[in-house]
């Protein structure tokens, strides 16, 4: 499946992926210089530098896992338990994001901050029931294959 949606798309996820590396490694010095015109990110430097880059970190394995899935779909080769283990681990880290960003609501509450918890939230439980449609799938194309 060598469409030009997928191979744009996962250009898009490239280019997400190394300017998040970017963006994730620069926050302290962003925090330093936003800090002269927020008190909060003055005030709680070390907790939001901290809690900003995990979830950072969280969010570059959550591409990771999109761009090492668009490879099978690439590949023609989709429904693969890879697959269903990769969705599994951007499930995790969708929650972690969500927790982490719970967590800041308590050195910075925010609007954004509540719809991020609850985005990561619904993309953590929607990533879980795509794991098990994928593991069927799998199970599936492997019955089908053994089928002469």
């Amino acid at each position: 499946m060598n469409q030009p949606i997928v191979r744009f798309t996962k250009l898009l996820l490239d280019i997400m992926f190394w300017l998040g590396i970017l963006v994730t490694v620069s926050l302290p010095l962003f925090f330093k210089w936003v800090g002269n015109y927020i008190e909060e990110f003055k005030t709680f430097f070390l907790q939001l530098t901290v809690l900003y880059m995990l979830s950072g970190v969280m969010s570059l394995l959550i591409v990771w896992e999109l761009r090492r899935m668009f490879d099978t779909v690439l590949a023609d080769d989709a429904f693969v338990t890879a697959n269903a283990v990769s969705l599994k681990k951007m499930a995790k880290c969708s929650f972690v994001i969500a927790l982490l960003s719970l967590v800041r609501l308590f050195f910075m509450p925010t609007p954004a901050t509540a719809v991020i918890i609850i985005v990561f939230s619904i993309a953590g439980l929607f990533s879980l029931v795509l794991c098990q449609v994928f593991e069927k799938a799998v199970r599936y194309k492997e019955e089908n294959d053994l089928t002469i």
